[in-house]
């Protein structure tokens, strides 16, 4: 299998071709008869692939789901919360980038979707039964049916939009969403705050920029993957170059296109006073008049202003667009 990233087209038509058309009870006979068949000399426990693995723990948030357990799991409990079907591999890139967000997603959601995780390669009916070409795959499904799917790593922006519309438009059907939603309005339990990023938050507050940067990378070292503090150290960085920065640096920039330095610190300068389109457009115009390494340089500059802003907002899309034509 491939695993392409995922377009709001490709979603449209896999929506389109699961709605309606999959009897998602195919699995449950098949189901059953494994459970009937007569029982013989003790084996070794249930893996992730094996027809009698016990149903997941009822109210989980996250849970694996087998061929056996499919129908309880996703048809039935579909019934009553939208479930999410999560269809991935060990082996596959993109699945390893998209199922904590989608894990940290559904236990964030109160109980008003579930994640159903499914190894294709221990499961690969339940692949066939959504007709999966590609993965990671993601299929809604609600009220015993699919609803909706994309396949691709979607940014967490997107993914966010994608549950919102589905639980809007389930919400009158669903029991299990109303209930969240209504459960979700008492006051929320706040949660301790991690005293390493309350001591990088005042250093950052206070001007302290060395320190704020000292105080990220001590995290990233215990935490390689702690997205929180990749994404701060990125403002902090550009927060310490963008303080240096003159604001004649753009009038210098204007005057002297040739000189990549000013370049730079004009981009710098202009996305530090919200004009991030200026800045951006400042710095595919250098790419386009350098080669080598000068113009690996501007690029390299462009794509780290790139990681201050979300990924899916409008003006870093358009920009990616713009620096992809100049660059080929």
């Amino acid at each position: 299998m491939t695993h392409p990233r995922g377009s709001a087209a490709k979603s449209a038509a896999m929506s389109a071709a699961l709605s309606g058309a999959v009897d998602l009870s195919a699995l449950k006979a098949r189901a059953d008869a494994a459970r009937q068949q007569p029982s013989g000399p003790p084996s070794a426990p249930p893996g992730p692939g094996d027809p009698t693995a016990p149903p997941a723990e009822a109210g989980a948030a996250v849970f694996e789901v087998t061929e056996a357990s499919f129908q309880a799991d996703v048809v039935e409990r579909s019934l009553q919360q939208l479930i999410v079907v999560d269809l991935w591999a060990e082996w596959c890139g993109p699945c390893k980038q998209l199922s904590p967000v989608l894990e940290r997603l559904a236990a964030e959601s109160n109980g008003a979707w579930a994640l159903a995780k499914v190894d294709v390669d221990a499961n690969p009916r339940i692949a066939q039964l959504f007709g999966v070409q590609s993965i990671p795959t993601i299929v809604a499904v609600g009220g015993g049916q699919p609803v909706d799917a994309f396949s691709g790593a979607l940014p967490e922006p997107e993914i966010r939009k994608w549950l919102d519309s589905l639980l809007d438009a389930l919400r009158d059907k669903l029991p299990g969403i109303r209930a969240a939603e209504e459960n979700g309005s008492a006051e929320p339990v706040e949660e301790p705050e991690d005293p390493r990023f309350v001591e990088a938050e005042d250093a950052f507050e206070r001007g302290d920029f060395a320190d704020a940067q000292a105080a990220y990378e001590r995290i990233l070292d215990v935490e390689p993957a702690n997205e929180q503090a990749k994404a701060a150290l990125v403002q902090v960085k550009f927060a310490a170059r963008a303080s240096t920065v003159d604001p004649s640096s753009v009038a210098r920039a204007d005057a002297a296109p040739e000189d990549i330095d000013a370049q730079l610190a004009a981009a710098d300068f202009e996305v530090s006073e919200q004009r991030a389109e200026a800045g951006f457009d400042r710095l595919i115009a250098a790419v386009r008049r350098t080669n080598g390494d000068e113009r690996n340089r501007v690029r390299e500059h462009l794509v780290e202003l790139f990681d201050l802003f979300d990924p899916a907002d409008d003006r870093v899309m358009k920009a990616r667009r713009g620096l992809a034509s100049a660059l080929f």
